[in-house]
């Protein structure tokens, strides 16, 4: 057997930097690797860690395990801003590998009492509503500088400059946490922007979340009203000594250009202010324990994307078109500008009417604004505001030209992980879109929009999208910051907040699906990462939410009565009152609390308790959703596919025939909807998976696939680059939804893309961290090829299935360190298969067109793709229906009947159609079979 080749992608804790790994939060961090080729019979059997400290002797640690993801750190924990240097091989039998290549790593400031500097605020200046705060200090170095460090965070968002050069590339420092609990700082190497002699430390401070506008109440400085910085700037010379300049009462402070800046509103900027003399500052007494290092990657500009259209409007605006909805700001350059001309910028995701479509913005103005010094060539942008948006009004530019402005996207700066394609280019496009909205919504906090006012952390959203979520993204650390925040927000009662951080400061907010992120996202988590540390720290707060929702059920084990979100948007609910959805929100309720009891019960037991308490509950909770609100022949209250979904995939119907039926009925509604979607956000992520598992994986598709109103693909067909709030957020017309809420950009309805990655590719975990991987791909006449790929924890995992000439063809690569087990069309029997790449060719279940039964049901005409569609079309050409939903709904009391007289229990022909050309065709069709 030949030797592994050498560790590669050696990882500290959650954290994906590029070189090396500075700030840690911890003096113990946890390592993985990967391996990336190995002889097919390898099997690691242990692994070697050599540390290398400054100063110290280096240090080998040889353990003897299979485990290479996140294992523990061997060696005595690294102190305040100690690096190491980290290499790792591993073993197969008696087989060493070479070395990894060097990792490096250095801690933080882990202590409070690491930090000599405090909280500065301007003392004159920087009041609500003024310039944006320069402040700023300087020292004095000398010459043999080896190393610096700058350690820095604000209340408020901030932007440094040492020297008159920027430090580093994050935008939005430090980020949006639980402010009042947990404040990040960053640490980053300044290196080479200090100089022997006078050195300047500046930081531009902005209202960001800290003091800016928030949520849609019209809020302002939730956090507190007086912006301040706190940084430590740390130069090391060859000789050892240390010198510091950390913020103190001697720093200073003068306004900036920068003369309004909003997340919300935008940032207004006048080149001609000329700012006084600096004042003085004040220390504030902030609690320095509140300060925590990142988890996971800054926000940082991700793209940046030419414009791709400058038209003029009927309004006679100039407008131009990036081409993609996106998270940014715009960058403009300008020449030949007298003094005191303006130019102001707005922003919109979508026209209407050929102009702005600001409606959906609300309150948020979106509103950049500059006033010029004079003809200098000068960029334009607004670095303290985002917005969300595709078009960009221009206003004070003469003869405007498309390489003059670019759209600057920025997001945080999540490792992309996971990819899909397929044979069907407008769902290769609705998973792209998946993707940019995930972008947009993931500035720091996962939130619900990123362009009206409110674009906050909804947990709903990020409960039923955190699959997806974790897919295409290295999402650990990010998620991991997040539910460090709602673990420190969650009421003493176990109540969770609606949004993390929580600006809405609801006094009850105890609400199913939404409540229940707190479960589910550490669950999550867990199976894609296998981080059971992460699990038991989240532990309590999984059981607290539990414990709460079981208190709310009382006695009966059913939570009824109260406030809920329920199938939050249900297509069938009215535009100005989203809560009227068709699924009874006390069966949602209490289906969550079944579900999320189980998941409690499996973490506890993962992480060492062997109490059942919680799956007692999970069983008594799942007997009483089924005594109380499903029947004995498989019926669920309210008969709507959000509740059969949720009681088929979450086994709440406790007999096999029950199951049977409930499937049948979801399936039938499926139909009779014309294969439009019709579950709000808690029963989209469910539907494809239910009808798959009930034996009806062609129905999954063609509900997958539908391209008319409301349906996933409807708003590709209308141009759609992110996925909507509503899936007719646009009307086919192309006006505006009229619903107050109608983002172009939420990620929530595109929780389906987790099953297009597990169950049309068919590439899923199937134990925690993808140390071993199922298989299962579910081909479709309607696609000739899927595939998808994931860097997981051990390395890239790609699956692939094509149809051609009657044979499925399946190429599976397998990362070293993990298993699949793979499952081929037409076989019961799984193979077992070790990494690698591996190939199967099988017959093709799809490669004869299936035919309509002689004596068919409607049921059966329907199912029959080919017939339906031209019965329908017929009907529509005839002018006696307007679309095949209106047909749909019309049979759904006679799927029973013989499909002959389809026609005729139909009913309810438009009068001045052509009946008898649709009987005509139904005839023919029912006759060529």
């Amino acid at each position: 057997m030949q030797r592994p080749a050498a560790p590669v992608l050696v990882r500290f804790e959650h954290r994906t930097d590029d070189g090396p790994v500075l700030g840690l939060g911890t003096g113990s961090p946890r390592l993985s690797w990967q391996v990336p080729a190995a002889d097919p019979d390898y099997t690691q059997s242990g692994y070697e860690i050599e540390i290398t400290r400054p100063g110290v002797p280096q240090t080998k640690h040889a353990i003897s395990s299979a485990d290479q993801v996140l294992v523990p750190w061997p060696s005595h924990p690294l102190g305040s801003r100690e690096s190491a240097q980290v290499r790792i091989r591993v073993r197969g039998g008696d087989d060493w590998s070479d070395w990894s290549e060097p990792a490096v790593v250095e801690a933080g400031l882990l202590s409070p009492g690491d930090w000599t500097a405090r909280f500065v605020t301007p003392r004159e200046i920087g009041a609500i509503g003024s310039p944006a705060p320069i402040v700023g200090g300087s020292v004095d170095l000398p010459d043999n500088i080896v190393q610096a460090r700058l350690y820095a965070t604000a209340h408020g968002v901030y932007v440094p400059e040492l020297n008159g050069r920027r430090v580093g590339d994050e935008h939005l420092a430090p980020g949006w946490t639980a402010y009042q609990h947990r404040l990040r700082y960053q640490t980053h190497d300044v290196t080479d922007l200090v100089r022997p002699g006078t050195n300047q430390l500046d930081f531009l401070l902005g209202n960001g979340w800290y003091r800016g506008r928030l949520g849609f109440h019209n809020q302002r400085a939730v956090y507190g009203d007086r912006l301040a910085v706190l940084a430590q700037l740390e130069v090391t010379t060859a000789d050892g000594t240390v010198h510091t300049l950390a913020t103190d009462g001697s720093w200073t402070a003068r306004e900036s250009q920068i003369v309004a800046d909003d997340l919300y509103d935008g940032q207004r900027v006048d080149l001609t202010h000329q700012p006084a003399d600096p004042t003085p500052v004040d220390v504030l007494d902030a609690d320095l324990t509140l300060l925590v290092a990142p988890d996971g990657p800054p926000v940082r500009i991700v793209e940046i994307l030419p414009a791709q259209k400058i038209w003029t409007s009927p309004a006679g605006k100039t407008l131009v078109d990036f081409g993609q909805n996106l998270v940014g700001h715009v960058r403009l350059t300008v020449r030949g500008a007298s003094a005191g001309d303006e130019i102001v910028i707005r922003h919109a995701e979508v026209l209407e009417n050929d102009e702005l479509g600001v409606r959906p913005l609300r309150t948020a103005k979106a509103t950049d604004s500059f006033v010029l010094a004079g003809p200098d060539e000068t960029v334009l942008e607004a670095e303290l505001t985002f917005h969300g948006f595709r078009y960009a009004e221009v206003t004070g530019v003469p003869d405007l030209a498309a390489g003059d402005l670019e759209a600057v996207v920025i997001s945080s700066d999540l490792r992309r992980t996971g990819w899909f394609e397929s044979s069907d280019e407008m769902l290769d496009r609705f998973h792209e879109n998946v993707v940019w909205g995930m972008r947009g919504n993931f500035v720091d906090v996962p939130t619900d929009c990123p362009q009206r006012d409110e674009r906050l952390g909804w947990t709903g959203d990020i409960q039923v999208f955190s699959p997806t979520a974790t897919f295409l993204f290295d999402s650990a650390g990010f998620l991991g910051s997040w539910l460090a925040d709602l673990a420190a927000e969650q009421q003493k009662d176990g109540s969770v907040p609606f949004v993390i951080p929580d600006v809405l400061r609801d006094a009850s907010p105890s609400t199913a699906a939404w409540g229940d992120a707190a479960v589910v996202v550490p669950w999550v988590l867990y199976q894609r990462t296998g981080d059971l540390d992460l699990l038991a720290r989240q532990l309590p707060s999984m059981r607290a939410w539990v414990d709460r929702m079981t208190d709310l059920a009382g006695d009966d084990l059913l939570w009824t009565g109260g406030f809920q979100f329920g199938d939050w948007l249900d297509p069938a609910a009215p535009p100005d009152n989203p809560f009227r959805a068709k699924a009874d929100p006390d069966v949602l309720a209490t289906a969550h609390l079944a579900r999320s009891a189980q998941i409690v019960a499996e973490a506890s037991e993962l992480t060492g308790d062997s109490s059942r308490e919680y799956a007692d509950l999970a069983a008594r909770v799942r007997a009483a959703f089924a005594a109380e609100y499903a029947t004995e022949g498989g019926r669920v209250l309210s008969d709507a596919p959000t509740t059969y979904a949720m009681a088929l995939q979450w086994a709440l119907l406790p007999t096999e025939e029950q199951r049977r039926r409930a499937g049948v009925r979801l399936a039938d509604l499926v139909r009779t909807a014309g294969f439009r979607i019709s579950t709000g956000f808690v029963g989209t992520p469910l539907m494809a998976d239910a009808l798959a598992d009930v034996g009806e994986p062609d129905l999954a598709y063609r509900l997958l696939l539908q391209t008319g109103c409301p349906s996933w693909l409807y708003a590709v067909t209308m141009g759609a680059t992110t996925i909507w709030e509503r899936y007719d957020s646009m009307l086919p017309d192309g006006s505006i939804n009229p619903g107050e809420m109608t983002s172009f950009n939420h990620y929530a309805l595109g929780a389906v893309a987790d099953w297009m990655h597990r169950r049309v590719a068919g590439l899923a975990p199937g134990s925690a961290g993808y140390s071993s991987i199922v298989v299962h791909p579910l081909p479709t006449s309607q696609l000739t090829r899927a595939a998808a790929r994931h860097l997981t924890p051990y390395g890239e995992a790609k699956v692939a299935w094509k149809r051609t000439g009657g044979s499925f063809h399946l190429a599976v690569t397998v990362p070293v360190g993990s298993t699949a087990t793979v499952h081929l069309p037409g076989s019961n029997e799984p193979i077992e298969v070790r990494h690698g790449d591996h190939e199967w060719t099988v017959d093709d279940p799809y490669a004869e067109p299936a035919a309509l039964p002689a004596d068919a049901t409607i049921r059966q005409f329907i199912d029959h793709e080919a017939s339906w569609n031209a019965l329908v079309e017929t009907a529509v050409e005839a002018g006696v229906i307007t679309d095949d939903a209106q047909l749909a709904g019309r049979l759904e009391r006679y799927l029973d009947a013989p499909a002959a007289t389809l026609v005729q229990v139909a009913g309810g022909w438009h009068a001045s159609g052509d009946i008898d050309a649709v009987q005509n065709r139904l005839d023919s069709l029912l006759a060529t079979q």
